[in-house]
């Protein structure tokens, strides 16, 4: 088993989780976009061109990327994995007796390679043969001929969602969205089945209360952010802060409301780190942005207290004098464009070193004024799903940042 270790947004990367869009991209039609939740239908070969040179980047800076579906694959080779795998995809009820037998029969004769791509890409109701004496049923009958008998996941691109790490566990998380549920299942049986990960203790499961991984950011050493609006409930903060004060993983959770809409649905759309004392910040918000600070009482009890400003309960809890603030954008108009088009959205791998997609021309003036070392990527067809670098990507190991203080 590796170590795996993370304990803050902008310690230098070492081991990165991501998605390489595949066939599942190919799924997404005018009919069934919104419903999978992309804003528009990517062209799936400039997505994976894109990806490709986002990964690329990485490597270049001694980062290790590992890929879901390799991962999968692998873990679909472990037996117990498998039958647990396909057992969740056949416990989906609106299958009926009949369809479901015929789909344990199809996914019987794959290989792990050819099973996992299945569970990410989805089998539509073409790709299921069916014969006189192999029939579908009545499910499979009365399906639209462009219906899925499973569906695919797009969104597993965005990695970050469905597993983060604090220190050295791993919490994977219960998506609020159905066309998402599914991808916490694999992310799971990955880190239960996988031989790098056999051992892994956790700080949250699928089944607990919602709580996504782009809600979650790891300021500093014991200390964490959580948004709670669109995506993640107060509930599933309040779960997630219980679990980690039990585990000794933290002692402040801050716990921040975000507007519920599209444009801002995690706490990541509007703020990132990229500094140990630094963070992009969209301004509509940055300034009217609250928190409550929760820390553990003596009878293990959450206490909350607040709200006060974000930036300054944010920086009482990292032991800050302040949190410096560097804007999205330049003006308001400007502020706003790049915003919905992820220019908060950057992924630290370093101090002061951060990948950022490159449309977002002002933001990233901003950060290099700021003494940011920007990575510039291309994200036209990667963007649609409403997602950049940080959301493309789960930090398994960071070198700690418990003894580094600002420059």
């Amino acid at each position: 088993m590796v170590t795996h270790y993370v304990d803050s947004e902008v310690g230098r990367l070492g081991t990165v989780l991501l998605h390489r869009p595949g066939p599942e991209l190919a799924r997404l039609t005018p009919r069934n976009n919104d419903s999978l939740l992309f804003d528009a239908i990517p062209w799936v070969a400039r997505a994976q061109e894109e990806h490709d040179a986002f990964a690329a980047a990485l490597r270049d800076h001694g980062v290790e990327v590992l890929y879901v579906a390799e991962l999968l694959a692998e873990t679909l080779a472990v037996p117990a994995a498998r039958e647990e795998l396909t057992g969740s995809v056949l416990a989906d009820p609106r299958l009926g007796d009949t369809l479901r037998r015929r789909v344990a029969d199809h996914l019987t004769y794959l290989d792990p390679a050819a099973l996992a791509e299945v569970l990410i890409a989805g089998l539509a109701h073409e790709e299921l043969h069916t014969t006189r004496s192999r029939p579908g049923g009545l499910v499979y009958t009365l399906m639209d001929r462009h219906d899925f008998v499973i569906d695919p996941l797009p969104n597993l691109l965005f990695t970050r969602d469905s597993s983060f790490w604090v220190d050295d566990r791993a919490g994977v998380t219960s998506l609020a969205m159905p066309a998402r549920r599914r991808e916490t299942t694999l992310t799971s049986a990955i880190y239960r089945h996988h031989p790098r990960f056999v051992g892994t203790d956790f700080v949250y499961r699928p089944y607990l209360e919602h709580l996504e991984g782009g809600d979650v950011l790891l300021l500093a050493p014991g200390v964490l952010a959580v948004g709670v609006g669109e995506r993640t409930t107060p509930a599933g903060a309040e779960r997630l802060a219980r679990q980690v004060f039990a585990a000794g993983l933290a002692h402040t959770i801050l716990v921040v409301p975000v507007a519920q809409e599209r444009a801002t649905m995690h706490l990541d759309t509007v703020c990132t780190m990229v500094d140990v004392d630094a963070v992009l910040m969209y301004p509509n918000v940055a300034h009217s942005l609250m928190a409550y600070t929760v820390v553990a009482g003596e009878d293990g009890e959450p206490q909350v207290d607040g709200p006060a400003p974000f930036l300054r309960a944010a920086a009482d809890a990292m032991d800050l004098d302040v949190l410096r603030v560097i804007d999205t954008g330049l003006d308001p108009v400007t502020a706003e464009r790049e915003q919905w088009d992820d220019g908060n959205n950057t992924l630290a791998i370093a101090p002061r070193i951060c990948v950022g997609y490159e449309r977002n021309v002002e933001t990233n003036a901003q950060l290099e004024r700021a003494g940011i070392q920007l990575i510039r990527i291309s994200g036209s067809e990667l963007g649609t799903g409403r997602g950049g670098p940080r959301c493309m990507s789960c930090p398994l190991v960071r070198e700690p940042l418990a003894t580094v203080r600002p420059a």
